[in-house]
């Protein structure tokens, strides 16, 4: 673990295809070892590799929130939904002991600063006495992701990530808490947990949540060889059918990076798992839109005390 002293910490985007403009990830790298994380070449920029590397040499923002205060009483600053997890996951198990994802959480909770939450770890649940009170004020919403019901292949996809049972549960206590939440069942491969979207969205809706998405495998750079490698290992018999199909959604591609297409692909399949997810949701009643958080409930924090004196 290497410790940052982070020189800024919101992270702004211009892509047409994501719901919010700002995001803040906590952490570099991603000791939960998802085979399929998109975030993996993040890690060259580091000199580091997207493979080993990226699940067992990671980066700690430890100023996180001392900088986060700084950018939101900047002159001129807006208010709108920041991302906590939008490339590694903000509550990995590192979280439990570095306690940096709770304090940027402190930050936005006393500012009233809307915030969604993407993760698959359920460290979340820590955090409900800050998460509870946001949500009353449509401050906060969780999207939990659930890849597979089968243990044994959630063992190999996301080595080091909560059960998908225990992930259940934390929908559950989530949305008991009143903290609204949804599901992204999230990568879709074909043939590997593609039969299982419904079964997901059925055991998801069961535990409370209100909404569901997805998107289908990404392989950008690096992480298409590395995704080869994983299902060369652990299904050799139907490894070349998989990437056949995914090379369909891909335009023969391994991966497009088109803002239009790279969430859901393209082509017949592609058709195929969207008409299979909406018609799930439709039959659940799991909305298909995103949850509106306020922005307008906004308050600028101080920076120390000699403010008081104005």
């Amino acid at each position: 673990m290497r410790h940052e002293q982070a020189k800024s910490l919101l992270a702004y985007n211009d892509s047409p295809d994501i719901y919010f403009d700002r995001s803040i990830n906590p952490y570099r790298g991603c000791e939960h070892g998802c085979i399929y994380c998109y975030a993996r070449p993040t890690h060259s920029y580091l000199n580091l590799s997207p493979g080993l590397d990226f699940e067992t040499k990671l980066v700690a923002k430890v100023n996180a929130a001392e900088v986060l205060r700084s950018e939101l009483a900047a002159p001129g600053y807006r208010a709108a939904v920041v991302n906590l997890g939008s490339a590694t996951d903000a509550y990995q198990p590192v979280e439990r002991e570095l306690r940096i994802t709770r304090a940027v959480l402190e930050v936005l909770a006393e500012t009233r600063h809307p915030a969604a939450i993407v993760t698959k770890a359920s460290l979340i649940e820590r955090d409900l006495d800050l998460l509870g009170p946001m949500a009353k004020e449509q401050l906060t919403a969780a999207f939990i992701s659930v890849t597979t019901l089968d243990h044994d292949l959630s063992r190999t996809l996301e080595p080091r990530a909560a059960s998908p049972a225990r992930r259940l549960r934390t929908i559950e206590t989530l949305a008991r808490a009143g903290v609204p939440v949804c599901v992204n069942v999230a990568p879709i491969i074909p043939f590997v947990n593609e039969p299982e979207i419904e079964r997901i969205l059925e055991a998801a809706s069961a535990a409370g949540a209100r909404g569901a998405f997805y998107t289908v495998l990404r392989l950008p750079w690096e992480v298409a060889p590395l995704f080869r490698e994983w299902l060369q290992a652990h299904f050799p018999q139907r490894a070349e059918r998989v990437m056949n199909r995914v090379r369909d959604m891909r335009e023969g591609r391994d991966y497009n990076a088109d803002f239009a297409t790279r969430m859901k692909g393209t082509g017949q399949w592609a058709d195929l798992i969207r008409q299979r997810f909406d018609a799930a949701c439709a039959r659940l009643g799991l909305g298909r839109g995103r949850l509106e958080l306020r922005n307008e409930l906004f308050q600028p924090p101080r920076l120390g005390p000699q403010l008081d004196l104005f």
